[in-house]
């Protein structure tokens, strides 16, 4: 190649894509209102044939709240269960008196097995 030139001719740095023509026509839109719990409206925005299948609750951008399309009755906010250690779980399924048996036991054969 002599003189420097673009390999590419015709075109100039940063030129973006070439448009429509390139991708076709865009499928026709339709936007679909959605409520959070905080009040917030979120419209994102679906193909027209495939609006009757949109989702009946999407996620809120702003908070995370889950919205609904019934602006007067928002779904809730999905309340999430704190961590519980494994001595939590132990405590929901056995008393403490339970608890206190076992470990007699536990320490009576403890005892057994070192002779006292």
């Amino acid at each position: 190649m002599a003189g420097g030139g673009s390999a590419i001719r015709g075109s100039r740095v940063g030129a973006g894509p070439m448009g429509e023509a390139e991708r076709g026509e865009s499928a026709p839109r339709v936007w679909i209102s959605y409520w959070c719990a905080n009040g917030h409206e979120t419209r994102p925005s679906f193909a027209e044939e495939s609006a009757h299948e949109a989702p009946t609750t999407w996620d809120c951008p702003r908070c995370g709240f889950p919205a609904g399309q019934d602006r007067e009755n928002p779904p809730s906010p999905v309340r999430n269960e704190p961590y519980k250690t494994h001595l939590a779980y132990v405590k929901e399924r056995r008393s403490e008196e339970d608890g206190d048996a076992i470990l007699a036991e536990a320490l009576a054969a403890l005892r057994a097995r070192r002779g006292g």
